[in-house]
């Protein structure tokens, strides 16, 4: 597994299959290779840098336990982390994250966003 790290990629996973939660936002996208990828997001809406960064440090925990089980190879998974995420609890955000990398696995995504105006 590695980390995204252009936006070139994050930009293009966010064109791919979404699935929303109340603690973050998964996104996954082909990659071309069979490499397993995967990225994190944490805007300022969600806090100061603290709050941030401990968001980032629990969805990179939650991302090396699950991806190598549930991941799709092959794939590019994004994590956007959402206000909420940060009080959820940590087994909580497990199994949802479990359970919507099931999903995506599936193909099945939530319809798509409403263009920006």
């Amino acid at each position: 597994m590695s980390v995204l790290t252009k936006r070139a990629d994050f930009l293009a996973a966010n064109r791919g299959l979404r699935v929303a939660r109340p603690g973050f936002v998964l996104l996954a996208r082909p990659n071309g290779s069979e490499a397993m990828r995967f990225g994190i997001t944490v805007t300022k809406k969600v806090g100061n840098a603290v709050v941030r960064n401990r968001m980032k440090r629990r969805f990179r925990a939650l991302l090396r336990e699950l991806l190598p089980v549930a991941g799709m190879p092959g794939h590019d998974h994004v994590l956007i982390g959402r206000d909420g995420g940060i009080e959820r609890d940590f087994a909580a955000l497990r199994t949802e994250l479990s359970a919507a990398l099931a999903r995506a696995a599936q193909g099945k995504g939530d319809p798509p966003r409403r263009p920006r105006k």
